[in-house]
């Protein structure tokens, strides 16, 4: 095989087209029995056109020869031409000929880039954009498929987006990739924003022209997409400028004149905000989401990030990655970064003397061990993880043993997290808690999310949407769920449902928007490989039923008020009554009343006819007068006289 590299014999000559298949025919013909050897110019007339090849490189045998080498030209030689950036002459109908250069390394281990968690993201991406450009242009001509253009990397924060499209940009020969941040390319001055497009552009037309096939990969990468490119119409700001860049980007990607030498790679965590042609076969044709890493990819990218403390003896040998990456569910690749030097920061805080800060630092003694990273672990918290603070403030008192309906709930609710956890069938479960005000639901609600150790537990409640409008609530409401699908188990409080719909019985008046969302929302089954429990809180049954939102929820369960001997059981697990006053108190309490009620009563009465008694009270030092008792009973509702002749 010979390679040459094929120009015009002198310069200023026009562009023309070349068929390899003929002129190699030509040139074995008129060089047959010939020796060449690397380096060498040889001229030549070819169609009425002064030509001259530079022979490049000569393979005898299957082996490449090295400088200077020589080879005879034989009937059976392999022409492989190539030609200059500015040479004019377009080679076409090539067979075989090596791959295109297109990576600067053979070695494509992600791994070794820094990237970890997406081998499948990363092998769909390669397949899908680079495949095809391995292959030496005129194969892929013949084939007949234009290169793809456009890659879109979408999803949560931190999840490694930008990270790829710069090692990307890293990997690939060719021009320097342009980095492109979505506001930056916006002007003030009218047609200034279009230009500023085109621009990005102009590098790869010229060089289109000139060479063709051969052109070298001209990659833009667009950071924070949604910026720029929302849908058009959707935008109000009376200038259109969103609009005439997204008609701008269609133009040169896929118009009448389009590129094939460009890669466009888009990223964004709003992929619903984008334009739905720019994403078209064609455009922005292959889009990949990059989700939170599983449990083996966590324990890549964490890694990834303690390698180099590993490497300096600086990581503690307790340190059990496997153990880390499986108590850090939800977490994105940012946040075990995070989770890492907040590790990190705990060993070197260990080393330093506050009130001596002068004080030479000990570098043999700095260990970051696996005790450091359990109190990093209570420092940083995934976006995308369990609201555990918001719900156990939710049963601040704990959950107390409270009668047979309470035991039979919470048996009901572990059935149905193991069920969502467990059956294909039924991705999504529906439980609706439903009873008087007081009696638990959220405590109990709260118990049940924090116990089935699923790693996406989030509150919707109308406390934390105080003074929204009523679009904005809507909003939140779908932002909950929308992060709930990315994480393999979630679960979905809807805590007080009647409150989250601003509902009131003057009217009665409601907001018909939130409740048209919840209708959505409750029965959308989540994508294919999460599991979702929702778990919704009433004390107004009787109105979500003509709403229709009652038979959205698969099951319900009633939480009743205390019963007599439910509310002895609460006094008793209290420890603050003499064991015969349990019984008057509880027949003082009438035939019901909600928990919540019973607890508050209780504290007030522990505080004692005196302040200074309650610390003695809540240590069991002291037991709660029967007397103060009945005086709080009183202030809440006045008990029956014979109470107090019970007591004379």
């Amino acid at each position: 095989m010979v390679h040459a590299e094929l120009d015009f014999h002198s310069k200023g000559k026009k562009d023309e087209t070349i068929d390899a298949t003929i002129i190699s025919k030509e040139l074995t013909k008129r060089f047959l029995g010939q020796v060449l050897q690397s380096n060498q110019k040889v001229s030549f007339e070819y169609l009425g056109t002064n030509f001259v090849f530079t022979v490049g490189s000569v393979i005898v045998d299957g082996q490449l020869e090295g400088q200077g080498s020589l080879g005879l030209l034989i009937e059976d030689t392999v022409w492989h031409f190539e030609t200059a950036s500015n040479s004019g002459i377009k080679i076409v109908n090539q067979k075989g000929g090596p791959a295109t250069n297109l990576f600067k390394s053979r070695d494509l281990n992600i791994q070794n880039l820094g990237i970890g968690g997406l081998n499948a993201e990363f092998a769909d991406i390669f397949r899908r954009a680079f495949a095809s450009r391995v292959y030496p242009p005129q194969l892929i001509s013949k084939l007949g498929i234009p290169h793809v253009k456009g890659i879109l990397l979408f999803g949560p924060p931190g999840t490694g987006k930008t990270l790829i499209a710069r090692q990307i940009g890293k990997l690939l020969n060719g021009s320097e990739p342009k980095v492109v941040n979505g506001p930056e390319i916006l002007s003030k001055f009218v047609g200034e924003t279009e230009k500023n497009v085109r621009d990005l552009f102009a590098d790869a037309e010229a060089e289109q022209k000139s060479r063709g096939d051969e052109s070298e990969l001209h990659i833009i990468i667009f950071d924070e997409l949604d910026a720029i490119c929302k849908a058009r119409g959707s935008t109000r700001d009376g200038t259109g400028v969103h609009d005439s860049i997204v008609n701008q980007l269609l133009t040169k990607i896929d118009g009448v004149e389009s590129l094939n030498n460009i890669l466009l790679i888009g990223m964004t965590n709003r992929k619903d905000l984008l334009d739905e042609a720019l994403l078209r076969p064609g455009r922005m044709e292959v889009q990949i989401e990059i989700g939170l890493p599983d449990e083996k990819g966590r324990m890549q990218i964490l890694g990834i990030h303690s390698n180099k403390m590993k490497e300096n003896s600086f990581l503690g040998v307790d340190v059990d990655l496997e153990t880390l990456a499986a108590r850090t569910q939800n977490f994105s690749g940012a946040e075990l970064e995070g989770l890492v030097k907040s590790a990190t920061s705990f060993a070197l805080n260990r080393q330093v003397n506050l009130e001596d800060l002068s004080k030479e630092v000990d570098e043999d003694n700095i260990k970051v061990t696996m005790s450091d990273f359990i109190m990093a672990l209570d420092e940083v918290k995934p976006a995308f993880g369990a609201a555990i603070n918001t719900l156990e403030m939710c049963r601040s008192g704990g959950m107390l043993p409270c009668g047979e309906a309470f035991s039979k709930n919470l048996k009901t609710a572990k059935t149905l997290i193991e069920q969502v956890k467990k059956s294909e069938r039924t991705p999504l479960m529906t439980c609706l808690l439903e009873g008087p005000s007081s009696t638990g639901k959220t405590a109990l609600a709260a118990s049940i999310a924090i116990e089935s150790g699923f790693p996406f537990i989030k509150i919707v409640s109308a406390e934390s949407m105080i003074g929204l409008q009523e679009s904005t609530k809507v909003t939140m409401i779908s932002k909950v769920f929308e992060d709930a699908y990315k994480s393999p188990f979630s679960i979905i409080i809807l805590d007080d449902i009647e409150r989250l719909m601003e509902y009131v019985r003057i009217g009665p008046r409601f907001s018909n928007l939130i409740l048209q969302t919840l209708l959505v929302l409750v029965k959308r089954r989540p994508p294919k490989g999460k599991k979702l429990l929702v778990i919704g809180t009433t004390s107004e049954r009787d109105i979500l039923e003509p709403m229709g939102l009652l038979e959205s929820f698969n099951v319900h369960l009633e939480v009743p008020k205390l019963r007599p001997n439910d509310m002895k059981e609460v006094l008793k697990a209290q420890n603050f009554f003499e064991p015969h006053d349990i019984d008057i108190a509880v027949d003082a309490l009438g035939a019901e009343m909600p928990i919540k009620r019973l607890l508050m009563l209780v504290e007030m009465a522990a505080q004692g006819r005196e302040g200074e008694d309650a610390v003695a009270i809540h240590k069991g030092l002291q037991k709660i007068d029967i007397h103060h008792f009945f005086d709080c009973l009183n202030d809440i509702r006045r008990p029956p006289a014979q109470y107090y002749e019970v007591l004379q």
